[in-house]
């Protein structure tokens, strides 16, 4: 088991009460706050020492809200060392005025805008691109959130960044459910070679049947993943609490930790905490 404090990279908070979450009406499982203790309370016997909060996809009119109202969150959770915010970086140039206010916090380590639920080619529209590409200027990372079938433009998006950070959350999301492992792997392994890409071991029991998945059936995945972007460039990340809908944090935890069995104490540690305080810059 792990015999240090591990870092988080990928923790949601939300408050319906607060700010505008639209897609929580699609997933009544998790249509409720979930809030500091919740989490404090979710992680169980795991030791955290530090997390980063990523969006969590509220109404484009809160996004900036959504940033300060994480950070409020700091005096009572000091473990609270990034945040990834959300911002429209489809806007091109016209998305200067977020990036500008988002990155006059010292909290925001980076930007997230979600892929996922767009077309194939949004990653290709040159505004985007741009968008993408001004991150660098504030010295600020991108997390690329998609599901498989965006992966192959994201690799020609990604190209076309040369000098921005990114970091693809939760493997690309493979289709465990149906067990396809290609065109996946192959994708995940071109997209490897970018040294600019880190990738995120998180969201994988949610990839696969929230119900009858098995350790077995989600090693594969992690294993390719690490074999293609080594051990020092993975993070671990909870996924929390989108990830309640198929396992439990301290399971998660030991799901991943046994899947890796064998590795150096070294590698566990770039794993479980060491890349993440590298990649967000959490000793900034």
């Amino acid at each position: 088991m792990i015999s240090f404090p591990i870092v988080d990279t990928h923790v949601h908070l939300w408050h319906p009460g607060r700010l505008r979450y639209p897609w929580l009406e699609e997933v009544p499982a998790i249509a409720k706050p979930y809030l500091l203790d919740d989490f404090r309370t979710a992680c169980g016997s795991i030791s955290v020492g530090s997390l980063v909060f990523v969006e969590c996809d509220v109404h484009p009119d809160e996004r900036v809200a959504e940033a300060e109202w994480v950070t409020s969150l700091v005096r009572d959770e000091p473990r609270i060392k990034g945040i990834v915010a959300s911002a429209p970086l489809e806007n091109g140039e016209g998305v200067r005025p977020v990036l500008e206010e988002l990155a006059g916090n010292p909290l925001v380590k980076g930007i997230r805008r979600l892929i996922q639920a767009e077309s194939l080619d949004f990653c290709l529209q040159p505004a985007f691109i741009k968008g993408v590409q001004l991150l660098e200027e504030h010295g600020l990372s991108f997390d690329i959130c998609i599901v498989q079938p965006q992966l192959a433009n994201v690799i020609e998006f990604v190209q076309q960044c040369p000098n921005n950070r990114f970091m693809l959350d939760h493997l690309g999301k493979p289709d465990i459910r149906n067990e396809a492992f290609q065109p996946w792997a192959r994708e995940i392994e071109t997209l490897s070679k970018f040294p600019n890409v880190f990738c995120k071991v998180s969201g994988v029991a949610t990839s696969a049947d929230f119900e009858t998945w098995k350790p077995t059936d989600l090693k594969p995945y992690i294993n390719h993943v690490i074999g293609c972007f080594g051990f020092d460039r993975v993070a671990y990340g909870g996924d929390w609490p989108v990830s309640t809908q198929a396992i439990a944090y301290p399971q998660w935890v030991e799901t991943l930790a046994w899947a890796v069995d064998g590795c150096t104490e070294d590698d566990m540690k770039k794993l479980f905490r060491e890349n993440a305080i590298r990649f967000y810059r959490l000793n900034d």
